[in-house]
């Protein structure tokens, strides 16, 4: 049965400058030539599966429910690695089992997940090299079309999951997180969430070696050039320069220690 507007998301590290984003587009729309096709992101760096991750649980929230959410970094690709598909009570996800869907599915947990290995939903011919065009999108579609996730092949149990940080409240009230995604404007999220940090308390941050005095409600809250921790909107603490790179100017890398003092 087909679905109206049935809504398909993309999140790869393909770039725009290869054939690879409209050879899947190309695919989902023979079978599904209702489907709307939104591009969450296709700037993922090269092979990073955290990256990948946090930008796609960031943006699924808000999608509608029912979306079918296609995730592709996948430097596994032609391997031993499993293709599955995860339904959640909001969404449908296609995408390796790399631990990709970690961070969506902690917010948003499983409730069935398969194994992809019923090729009748596969395109006829299947690239090593490819299975972005040649499995998730074409499943993907069919999902779109109505085709129940059972259908798609072998349930599972469980799937890969990363290792994820996890800020942590020290004996004398400090907070320690750390430093869990970087934006294209330099500015760093932690994961340290929003709810830890008591409304109207004076707090210290302290990363690679620097200090930021107090919490702004907004980027422009300081002076141009100048550091600002505030809360993001992603719901997490977050680390910027008004205007420039907070990661370029202290040097801050993922998995940096990120301490709060309450002062």
């Amino acid at each position: 049965m087909q679905e109206d507007k049935a809504i398909i998301t993309l999140t790869t590290d393909f770039g725009l400058q290869d054939a690879y984003v409209g050879a899947m587009k190309g695919v989902i729309l023979g079978i599904a030539p209702h489907a709307v096709i939104v591009d969450i992101t296709h700037a993922v760096s090269p092979q990073d599966v955290r990256h990948a991750g946090f930008v796609l649980a960031s943006a699924a929230p808000y999608f509608p429910p029912g979306t079918v959410h296609v995730a592709v970094v996948d430097p596994g690709v032609g391997t031993e690695r499993r293709a599955v598909a995860v339904e959640t009570r909001r969404a449908r996800y296609v995408a390796p089992d790399n631990g990709i869907l970690t961070l969506a599915l902690q917010r948003d947990p499983a409730v069935r997940i398969v194994h992809l290995t019923n090729e009748r939903y596969w395109r006829p011919s299947v690239s090593p090299t490819f299975h972005g065009r040649d499995i998730f999108a074409p499943v993907a579609a069919h999902l779109a079309c109505g085709v129940p996730i059972e259908a798609l092949g072998t349930p599972v149990d469980a799937i890969v999951q990363l290792p994820l940080s996890q800020p942590e409240r020290r004996p004398d009230g400090s907070i320690v997180g750390h430093v869990q995604h970087i934006d294209h404007f330099g500015n760093c999220v932690t994961d340290i969430p929003a709810e830890w940090l008591p409304t109207g308390a004076a707090v210290r941050v302290e990363v690679a070696g620097n200090r930021i005095h107090g919490l702004a409600p907004t980027y422009a809250a300081v002076a141009p050039g100048e550091p600002v921790a505030l809360i993001g909107s992603t719901g997490y603490l977050e680390l910027a320069v008004r205007e420039g790179s907070a990661a370029q100017r202290f040097g801050i890398a993922i998995g940096d220690a990120v301490v709060v003092q309450i002062v």
